[in-house]
């Protein structure tokens, strides 16, 4: 268990200049009752009992204040105030926040530390839940981030709303995460599977940060999300050689050089510095095939997906497909940068949905807005990697090659012999300058 800051030790530890908000503090409502609105005996003596004991009126505390420099809504749960759940007058809360947000253009950032919905208020209470989505969608509708921060604790209807809901998942290490909350799990169920580091892995949260650390992280990813461009990447500069291969085989051989330059040399020498986007929000992470986050690149933020050289496998398609969704809704460019064998083609793949994920990401890179730059940094293995690559706008260094198929297997479909795959790769005309030639790229980049 990590340690549990109350709201508004939180909000001090991210922000300055708090301004808070205070709606739904108005006098009750009409048929507001002392004991909720079902009457469950004792409830008001609990809401005064916990005021008492926080400070607080209600179980969030909203308002704006300044992250490293960047303005932003904050949504702080007190977990002291009746497990921070959810009631109608969160509810308020939290709509107002949201409506604050939109009004004037502003980040929406929650720190979540709750337990679910309130029981003594029933179903009033549950239906909060469909409240704050339509106020998030409206938000995300807006072309605002969110970015949530999970606390200890994180469950139920607050961690399947605010939390997993949001653009951006970040978690304080040690937290229990959870739709489940520790009560009302199976009584054979592993604890191991209720932490922020279980979610991450799952690829449910995209990074770990500590307390100490929080402030900065948290402000560099509003800065970056917060500052749109459309004008379009451009390619990076190639970092291996630079003559042209002489042949296919010439090609193929030094795009598969374990001495060529990899995805992660290009990302530091692009960006000044960067944040990572991890998981597909489907169960799943493939951080080891496909690199994905924003960066600052001469002043201006860029959002970028880089395949590692590996066999892509179906996370790794749709995490990218998540990061390209949420730049083109932030108005953001987007670099990618193509090298794999291709797509992973073992049995876990195809059960994992491998097909319908590069459906997706050709899909999704047809239709978005913002403009997206590719640059072919080593193999370019069939439609696993031009899943990844934007339809006019691809470039490609000289150590580098694209083709339907390798040489290897495009020989044994044509029933050639293992010494004939020479020769096939030179018929494929799958070197750098031959797709300069076809139209299939723009150009070949230099150093």
């Amino acid at each position: 268990m990590t340690e549990r800051l109350t709201a508004r030790q939180v909000i001090a530890l991210v922000a300055e200049d708090f301004t808070e908000l205070r709606p739904g503090d108005g006098p009750p409502a009409p048929g507001d009752r002392p004991d909720g609105p079902l009457n469950w005996e004792g409830y008001g003596d609990a809401r005064a009992l916990a005021a008492a004991r926080t400070g607080e009126r209600e179980s969030v505390v909203c308002g704006t204040g300044s992250v490293e420099g960047t303005s932003a809504v904050l949504i702080a749960f007190e977990f002291g105030y009746l497990g921070g759940s959810l009631g109608v007058r969160t509810g308020d809360r939290l709509e107002a926040a949201y409506r604050h947000a939109r009004e004037h253009r502003l980040p929406v950032v929650p720190l979540v530390a709750t337990g679910g919905s309130r029981m003594q208020e029933g179903m009033h209470a549950l239906t909060q839940l469909q409240r704050v989505a339509r106020e998030s969608a409206l938000t995300r509708a807006a072309g605002l981030p969110q970015i949530a921060v999970l606390r200890d604790p994180t469950t139920g209807g607050g961690w399947a709303t605010l939390g997993a809901g949001a653009d951006v998942t970040l978690a304080l290490p040690g937290a229990q995460v959870g739709f489940a909350g520790s009560r009302v799990r199976p009584p054979d169920a592993d604890p191991a599977a209720y932490t922020a580091e279980a979610q991450l892995a799952s690829g449910a949260i995209d990074a770990l940060v500590r307390p100490g650390l929080l402030r900065r992280e948290l402000g560099r990813w509003l800065r970056l999300l917060t500052t749109p461009s459309q004008e379009a990447a451009p390619p990076p500069r190639a970092l291996g050689g630079t003559t042209a291969p002489d042949s296919g085989r010439d090609a193929v051989r030094r795009a598969r050089s374990p001495e060529r330059p990899r995805a992660a040399r290009y990302l530091d020498a692009y960006f000044t510095h960067r944040v990572t986007v991890t998981g597909d929000r489907c169960g799943g992470a493939n951080p080891e095939g496909v690199l994905c986050g924003f960066g600052e690149h001469e002043g201006r933020t860029v959002a970028y997906a880089a395949q590692t050289g590996t066999a892509t496998r179906p996370a790794g398609y749709r995490t990218a497909a998540r990061l390209i969704r949420l730049a083109d809704r932030l108005g953001i460019p987007v670099l990618t940068l193509v090298d794999t064998p291709g797509a992973a083609n073992d049995a876990e793949a195809e059960r994992q949905g491998v097909g319908a994920a590069i459906a997706d990401l050709f899909t999704v890179l047809a239709s978005v807005r913002t403009p997206v730059t590719t640059l072919l940094i080593g193999e370019g293995g069939s439609g696993g990697a031009l899943a990844l690559a934007a339809p006019g706008n691809t470039w490609a260094t000289p150590d580098s090659y694209f083709s339907v198929i390798a040489p290897e297997l495009a020989a044994a479909i044509l029933k050639r012999g293992p010494d004939e795959a020479d020769a096939t790769a030179d018929q494929l005309r799958l070197r750098p300058q031959d797709l300069v030639e076809a139209g299939v790229i723009r150009g070949v980049v230099g150093s």
